[in-house]
Formats: C-alpha cells, structure tokens, sequence
C-alpha cells in the first residue's frame, strides 16, 4: 500500500467499488482514456481509505466519486468535469455543464447517487481489475 505522503499523484479517480453503475462510470473511462491518464480506486480500499483520511473526508460515505488531482480533491460533479476534460472521442466537450452553478450540478448529481444501487444494482465485492489493467488500479 502506498504511505499517504505518496498520495499526490495526479489523475486518481477513487469510486464505490460496490456500485454497478460506478464500475460502468470506470470502464467508460478506461475505454476513452487511451493515453492512461487516469489510476483508479475503490473508496473502500486501503488506498481510498488513506485518501479520504488524509483529506479529511467521511470515511464511511461513498455516495462521490473523487478525484485527486494536483494534490486536490474534486467530489461529485466537479470531478466528473475534470475527468471528462482528459477524456478522447470529444467527450471533453461535456466540460462546457461547469457554467451551471455548483449546487445545481451536485443536487442532479446527489439525486443520481442516492438512487444509484436501486437503478443499477450493486456487487457484493469490489471490482476486480483485469491483468492488463491492474497496474492502474490502487489498492
């Protein structure tokens, strides 16, 4: 596991590694990430739980998807615009829904999140990556 003084990679993209649609949300940006800008982690693991400490985040609240950046943490969906920024195929585009006010953003985004294992359902595990892409998973 790496110390929390190691955490200030940039393009982490920590999730609910329980959530169907979380894991859906990673595999589409593995499949429009082609120059691997991104590493990911679940919330739950070692790693995700040293992040959130080390920020002074909720350790028990995995309704966010984070994004460590520049040694910053984007939540909910500031995050999600700076992911899209990085992203191929023009989905950088979508980066133009930061005009819309935070609280705005966030109460689509909290709607989204708080119904999310009733949508799409929820695993008993947390994703397991595949050889080929377990480098760019943190545990």
């Amino acid at each position: 596991m790496m110390k929390t003084q190691e955490i200030a990679s940039d393009g982490i993209i920590l999730f609910d590694g329980v959530c169907n649609f979380c894991n859906a949300s990673i595999n589409f940006v593995i499949d429009h990430d082609p120059h691997q800008h991104f590493k990911f982690a679940s919330l739950q693991s070692a790693f995700g739980q040293a992040v959130l400490a080390k920020y002074q985040r909720s350790t028990a609240d995995f309704d966010s998807v984070i994004l460590l950046k520049n040694n910053k943490l984007y939540q909910k969906s500031s995050a999600a615009i700076e992911i899209v920024k990085s992203l191929s195929g023009g989905w950088q585009y979508l980066a133009i829904f930061r005009v819309l006010p935070e609280f705005i953003r966030d109460f689509v985004y909290d709607l989204v999140a708080q119904n999310r294992y009733k949508i799409f359902g929820r695993t008993e595990a947390c994703r397991m990556p595949s050889p080929a892409l377990k480098e760019r998973f943190l545990s």
